[in-house]
């Protein structure tokens, strides 16, 4: 009930995804007798769109024709005709999708670019978002977004390019991968956890203990449940959401996993409120595993209930190096001016062992006061402790060092770590009005710490959510764009970084939200993943893969992997589903608006002949899930010896990998050395001569590692 009353508030309030307010507002508005047309038409097309937002086609279609009758009927008015073409493309392009990429569902759905199952069958709403945003076009040619979408919609009516006039066309070879990584298939709809949610989190875990690696999503509308579905070995996933108690917990943008209370299974913390402002004082939830496949939620006897504050990031770590996990968790601080509320400060939760937390981030100098959209914890100066990256959303973001001693000092600026920062640019244009399409502030979003040149010293990845399509078109088409691009800051060992994103090719326009890293093709260097979009119904833009090329560079194959979903991305896991050596990709797809739900994906990884090793680790001294842990792995190849580092920890700030680490080997013959440094203890144990292509585990302390016996898991596409 706590949280469907949650539910209740927010669809009374004025709030921007849920509140029914801002359409009791606009219908008193029209319902005055002196308003002129051009003030009609605005308010009418206000409507339109909150009709939209909650799914309300025919009655959002009504609204912009009655935009469009009293445009056509006064003289004056006839500059705002394109204008309402342009809104009615946006409602039929919505009617689209609901009537093809929704109510008959299939893995190809969607996938840009459309082929296959994704074109539409029901071709009329298409048409006529074609007819709307070609009569706009005539007046507006420059608007790349409509170019963009009129290029879409021809594939979803399966004659691109013909079906685009040639000075709208973009070339297929504009979309093209830059390296074939091979088809990765969605089998969600076969294996029936392709979930239909809004946007959310996504953890890959073994919660069971059974050696399989499970599934948990939530979703950030407020009355849906988080779904659990339990990995059966033999193919198939069942439904545990409601036996595992978790379908109890409502809502929650994104969740986290790590073991608080050191007992050998993976807990979860779901977060929620972020975006809302003060409407986003709504609790997180910690739901203690049991290890049965149940949970509980401990929120309030641990101490983390109150105060609530908005949030949708969250880092464990034991960055007291006391032997269990504390927990750093980014709020959103936006106060407003008239009330004065919304100062969120970050909290350190630091673990007392015993279940409890005390919030200790005022004494360790770790509030950031700013609108954190992600924080990730890695020890990046490698003296044995774990430090802090903060992704502010406008403010400069922030570097922690961890002294040692209980607190830390921001360093960002010394280090050179502090963009993306800054206001995104806004557009000044009167399409704002009509459109609903209001620029936002900001520039940081998802991050990690990752060694992606496998020097042993790990470097950062930020990215910047200041982009639109129209600097999307413009990249593919060779024009320099306005965007902000991301931040790869390479790490030089001497407590400063330097930013070689321009030289590594991640100088593109990206609206990353939910993003994470892994292995794609087992060569032992970190790939990620972009989940892309913002809430606007036109951002329909592909999700991106990146593929790192041997930490030289890095290659565009959303094309050739078939990665590059047009619906809003969100949490990404890379995991080994099916136990064959190789990681798989769960990705969390959906909008915020009530309207904007979509259906999940688990993208099947192909194989590419590379080895690999699994290793779980398990900590002694150090805490158990051994977060903050470091291996290294001497490789004999055929090209000689070579290195490959990981870290175990939170990873991505929007994504929920496992724990064990996954770990490509390319084409080495042999291990010749695997070493492992323990955070709490300060130790290194070493392992010589390691077969590839098994699974083990590591107990700290152990003389030796175990062989884990585990068979592969038929999920054939």
């Amino acid at each position: 009930m706590e949280f469907l009353a949650v539910a209740d508030r927010l669809a009374k309030s004025r709030d921007l995804y849920l509140g029914r307010q801002r359409i009791q507002a606009i219908q008193r508005r029209l319902e005055r007798t002196d308003l002129g047309d051009e003030q009609r038409i605005d308010e009418l097309a206000r409507l339109c769109r909150a009709y939209l937002r909650r799914g309300e086609v025919t009655k959002a279609i009504e609204q912009a024709e009655a935009c469009m009758a009293l445009a056509k009927a006064d003289r004056r008015l006839t500059h705002l005709v394109p204008l309402v073409h342009r809104l009615l493309g946006l409602v039929h392009l919505r009617q689209a999708e609901l009537a093809n990429c929704i109510a008959r569902h299939n893995a190809d759905c969607c996938l840009f670019p459309l082929q296959g199952g994704g074109v539409h069958t029901e071709r009329s709403p298409a048409e006529a978002a074609r007819a709307d945003f070609s009569a706009y076009l005539a007046a507006q040619p420059e608007d790349l977004k409509i170019r963009w979408l009129l290029n879409v919609l021809a594939m979803a009516l399966g004659d691109y390019p013909q079906g685009v006039p040639v000075a709208f066309r973009i070339p297929a070879s504009a979309f093209a991968s830059e390296y074939d990584i091979g088809r990765f298939v969605d089998i969600a709809p076969k294996l029936g956890i392709d979930r239909f949610s809004n946007c959310g989190g996504s953890i890959v875990e073994d919660f069971t203990g059974d050696g399989l690696l499970d599934i948990v999503a939530t979703e950030w509308d407020p009355t849906g449940p988080v779904a659990f579905f339990r990995n059966q070995g033999n193919g198939g996933f069942e439904d545990a959401s409601a036996s595992s108690r978790l379908d109890d917990q409502l809502g929650g943008l994104n969740c986290v996993p790590g073991d608080y209370d050191n007992d050998g299974d993976v807990d979860i913390l779901i977060l929620r409120g972020a975006w809302r402002g003060t409407g986003g004082e709504i609790r997180n939830s910690l739901l203690r595993n049991a290890g049965d496949g149940t949970f509980t939620d401990v929120t309030h006897a641990a101490g983390l209930a109150k105060p609530a504050r908005p949030t949708q990031t969250a880092a464990w770590g034991d960055y007291d190096n006391d032997g269990d996990l504390d927990l750093y968790i980014g709020n959103e601080s936006r106060v407003d001016r008239r009330s004065g509320r919304g100062n969120y400060p970050c909290q350190l939760f630091r673990n007392h062992g015993d279940g409890t937390f005390t919030d200790i981030a005022t004494e360790a100098g770790v509030t950031n006061d700013g609108w954190t959209k992600g924080v990730t914890a890695g020890d990046y100066d490698n003296d044995g402790d774990l430090d802090l990256y903060v992704s502010n959303f406008i403010e400069p973001n922030r570097l922690y060092r961890n002294n040692g001693d209980g607190t830390f000092t921001d360093v960002a600026r010394s280090a050179g770590v502090t963009e993306p920062s800054g206001p995104r640019r806004s557009s000044g244009s009167s399409q704002d009005v009509v459109t609903g399409m209001s620029p936002t502030a900001g520039c940081s979003f998802p991050t990690w710490f990752f060694d992606y040149n496998n020097d042993g010293w790990l470097d950062v990845f930020v990215a910047g959510y200041d982009a639109d399509i129209e600097d999307l078109v413009a990249d593919y088409m060779g024009v320099t764009h306005k965007a902000t691009n991301p931040c790869l800051y390479r790490n030089n060992g001497d407590g400063t970084f330097t930013n070689v994103a321009e030289a590594v090719n991640l100088n593109h326009p990206y609206l990353p939200m939910g993003a994470n890293f892994g292995d794609l093709d087992n060569d032992g260097y970190l790939d990620f993943y972009l989940g892309t979009g913002d809430p606007n119904f036109l951002t329909l833009m592909p999700n991106v893969m990146l593929r790192n090329d041997r930490g030289e560079r890095f290659q565009n194959v959303t094309q050739s992997g078939g990665f590059g979903h047009l619906q809003k991305g969100h949490g990404v896991s890379f995991a080994d589903l099916d136990n064959d050596g190789d990681q798989d990709i769960h990705h969390e797809i959906g909008g915020a608006y009530p309207a904007d739900k979509f259906r999940n994906a688990l993208f099947l990884n192909p194989g590419h002949g590379h080895g690999y090793l699994t290793v779980k680790l398990v900590g002694n001294t150090s805490n158990r899930a051994a977060m903050g842990a470091r291996l290294g792995l001497l490789l004999d190849t055929p090209g000689g010896p070579r290195e490959v580092h990981r870290a175990v920890g939170s990873v991505s700030s929007f994504g929920g990998s496992p724990l064990r680490q996954e770990i490509g080997v390319g084409d080495a013959t042999n291990i010749r050395q695997l070493d492992v440094w323990w955070p709490t203890s300060d130790t290194r144990q070493r392992f010589s001569d390691v077969a590839v292509n098994q699974m083990i585990r590591i107990t700290e302390g152990s003389d030796a590692f175990e062989r884990v016996d585990y068979k592969p898991i038929p999920l054939a596409p």
